[in-house]
């Protein structure tokens, strides 16, 4: 089997989760959680529980993707590395700072690969002749930060930041034609980039009812957006050769080498308090398209002429709780593929629809040795199935002739995410 190019175009919040319970909710509850994992879904809930906490969380994604073919040399697995962090999140209750009390609230996320040992999980190839998944692979560092806070009388809104960096690295050598280097200068330099989080939160019945116990005090409505972000690295060299290459060398330039894609999020739901459950329905509008245009300024996936479309993805999730201590939530989501290409050549993107299932455990404890204060433990699982889809292996050919197709593969293969966590409010 061909060793297959490797690179991602997911983003751990929006292609798995954040925490068990983002993860055993397929995310259809992320809109209307309480706890750190706000700080991204929705900032606005920050403000909802008035409590501070502190949350520490890892993370397992399994992979086993596939493809099916009819040539031997490109059937089979081309993707089981795991995707394996830390998570690790803080809730703060600001009030004290302000003269006049008004609650406010800081939440901060930061997410670390290979269980806290690889802070730049980063690859990005157009050599090899199989396929490659889109969105799956190893994570960069993940960071969030925001603020919650109340607004009106059951309004809440919240605003934040996602963290990534675009990396540039510049290298001059000379060197002789045996390949040994001389007079070397390297300079790598990280630039951060803030893409800003924006959340909404409305419990209707302290809105609009005036009355105690009216059916609106248990319906919760919510929005959030979150922009566009990406991380990607640039490269600049120049080579110079004496006798034969002189100053200022050979340039060789690699721009704009995007990973770990995250499109524009804006999500709007309504959640619905039974008493002993709570049901929740969210839906999620995907900006891919503004992918197209992105990967045109690629010098790596610049010739695989990749066209992506919007999508739109219907979450339902479910709250019960067993008794006073533990509470079982549940989720589903079909998750259509962004990629519209069948072909894309040098690069061979695969993607395929996905149906979403997760299941999780939380236990509440009021009463912990050594613990000043209640402890919740976390537990999540999320199964992802892909669907089955057609794609055609091209490569590009030299002097302007036409792409050369030489194999044909069928997506295949499913994931498992297992997440566990201990939080302390206080």
């Amino acid at each position: 089997m061909s060793t297959p190019a490797l690179a991602n175009m997911g983003n751990t919040g929006s292609t798995y989760g954040l925490f068990p319970s983002d993860i055993a909710s397929a995310q259809a509850l992320s809109l209307f959680n309480t706890s750190t994992s706000s700080t991204y879904y929705n900032p606005a809930n920050l403000a909802v529980v008035q409590t501070s906490e502190i949350t520490g969380a890892i993370f397992h994604a399994e992979h086993d993707l596939n493809t099916e073919s009819a040539n031997p040399a490109y059937d089979g697995n081309i993707l089981d590395n795991p995707s394996q962090q830390v998570m690790l999140g803080l809730k703060a209750d600001l009030s004290g700072l302000m003269k006049s009390e008004h609650p406010i609230y800081l939440g901060f996320i930061a997410g670390v690969e290979r269980y806290g040992k690889e802070m730049l999980a980063f690859s990005s190839s157009a050599q090899g002749d199989n396929a490659q998944y889109l969105q799956y692979d190893r994570q960069p560092l993940f960071l969030a930060a925001s603020i919650g806070t109340n607004v009106w009388r059951g309004i809440k809104f919240g605003g934040g930041v996602q963290l990534t960096l675009h990396n540039d690295a510049e290298l001059y050598i000379t060197n002789n034609l045996a390949g040994t280097t001389t007079y070397e200068q390297v300079s790598v330099e990280a630039r951060p980039q803030f893409r800003p989080i924006v959340g909404f939160t409305m419990n209707l019945g302290e809105t609009f009812c005036r009355v105690k116990g009216c059916w609106q005090d248990n319906v919760r409505a919510a929005l959030s957006y979150r922009a566009q972000s990406d991380s990607r690295t640039s490269v600049s060299s120049n080579a110079i050769i004496p006798g034969t290459v002189t100053a200022p060398g050979i340039p060789i330039e690699v721009n704009n080498v995007i990973d770990s894609f995250q499109p524009a999020i804006t999500t709007a739901g309504i959640q619905y308090d039974f008493g002993a459950w709570r049901l929740g329905f969210t839906a999620e509008y995907q900006e891919w398209s503004r992918l197209t245009t992105e990967l045109r300024d690629d010098t790596i996936k610049d010739q695989g002429n990749l066209q992506f479309e919007d999508v739109f993805i219907p979450r339902l999730g479910l709250e019960v709780d067993l008794n006073d201590t533990f509470m079982v939530t549940s989720g589903v989501a079909w998750e259509k593929s962004p990629l519209d290409s069948d072909s894309s050549p040098d690069v061979n993107y695969v993607d395929a629809d996905r149906l979403v299932v997760g299941l999780g455990l939380t236990g509440n404890f009021k009463h912990v040795p050594l613990i000043a204060h209640p402890v919740t433990l976390s537990v999540g699982y999320q199964f992802q199935q892909l669907d089955e889809r057609d794609f055609q292996l091209s490569r590009t050919q030299r002097l302007q002739q036409p792409n050369q197709t030489y194999g044909s593969v069928t997506t295949d293969g499913e994931v498992h995410v297992f997440a566990g966590s201990v939080s302390v409010r206080f």
